[in-house]
């Protein structure tokens, strides 16, 4: 099959320039190694820093190198987390959601790559301050938490020319097929990082309903909301709200979170004693790409399927160039 050969590849030492986002509900050990085996870079994720989930996930993962994400909020609250990470010798330790500095130096002396998830120019800039080995440049258009304020196609382009080109660029948000991947190519950077097309794979940790209801939805039903992290209790910075799907509870709800947090408890309670199927009120996050995600095949026929697209759409591009 194509190969596409970038800073991210050789940095990294994987064959293709695709890393699996580190979310803490469908990014086990499993849809990790998945990753790996094919030729990008698994990330397990961490949950909320939480030392039995990186211990159970890691032991999922078995012998494949893998990376670890965090985000640094809940980090901040367990750091000792981190040293149970490092402790597995990972290919690298992706931080997300807050300031990368405080950790870094512990990340580099462990030789592990330091990538920092960024939402902002400033933050960007920042990471690459911190010592950041690569930086994934993430739109709003992104499944689950991002900012609030920049699209993927605006954001990436303006991150490369601030970092580069010491430092590679990854895409993420919006992104779910060989297109995706030429189109961040194209704008500058090394690679890709996809949560919402792996969380529909054969080995991601959703069950067979979420899935399905991922395969069945657009990217018109999703919207950024704060309500179900309000709900669960959840302590996501306001600056951080998650991409899901619209449902009742959404409908209910959003626009009323002072009101929904004062009553936080009794709603919870409630929210909780529906069925874990029930996407009426249960949340499903997914990005605006959701409507790419048509089937649910191996993380391995993913990467093969989308490196071939992009390959194809490269070379078009190239055979449409007149001089």
């Amino acid at each position: 099959m194509a190969t596409i050969d970038t800073a991210l590849t050789r940095l990294l030492g994987i064959q293709h320039p695709i890393l699996l986002a580190p979310m803490g509900s469908a990014a086990g050990g499993k849809l990790a190694a998945a990753v790996t085996h094919a030729g990008g870079l698994g990330m397990v994720g961490s949950g909320y820093a939480s030392t039995t989930a990186i211990k159970q996930e890691l032991g999922e993962a078995g012998n494949a190198r893998v990376g670890i994400g965090f985000i640094l909020w809940a980090l901040d609250r367990n750091p000792k987390a981190l040293d149970v990470a490092l402790d597995a010798k990972p290919a690298a330790i992706m931080l997300s959601f807050g300031d990368p500095e405080p950790y870094t130096a512990r990340i580099k002396a462990a030789g592990s790559r330091i990538i920092c998830q960024v939402q902002t120019l400033e933050q960007a800039r920042q990471a690459a301050g911190a010592g950041a080995d690569i930086i994934i440049a993430q739109g709003r258009d992104a499944g689950g938490h991002s900012g609030m304020t920049r699209g993927t196609i605006g954001l990436v382009p303006a991150v490369v020319d601030a970092v580069g080109p010491s430092i590679p660029v990854v895409a993420a948000g919006g992104i779910a097929d060989g297109r995706g991947l030429a189109a961040a190519l194209s704008l500058g950077a090394a690679g890709v990082s996809m949560g919402t097309r792996f969380t529909a794979t054969k080995e991601s940790l959703w069950d067979q309903a979420m899935k399905e209801k991922a395969v069945a939805s657009g990217g018109d039903q999703t919207a950024q909301t704060r309500v179900f992290d309000i709900v669960r209790g959840a302590a996501w910075p306001a600056i951080y709200p998650g991409r899901a799907l619209r449902n009742d509870f959404f409908a209910q709800w959003h626009g009323k979170e002072e009101a929904l947090a004062e009553q936080q408890k009794a709603v919870e309670a409630s929210y909780v004693a529906t069925g874990a199927n029930d996407f009426a009120q249960r949340v499903v996050w997914a990005g605006e790409s959701v409507d790419l995600v048509r089937d649910i095949p191996s993380a391995r026929d993913v990467i093969e399927r989308i490196v071939e697209e992009a390959a194809s759409v490269l070379r078009g591009g190239a055979a449409m160039v007149r001089n």
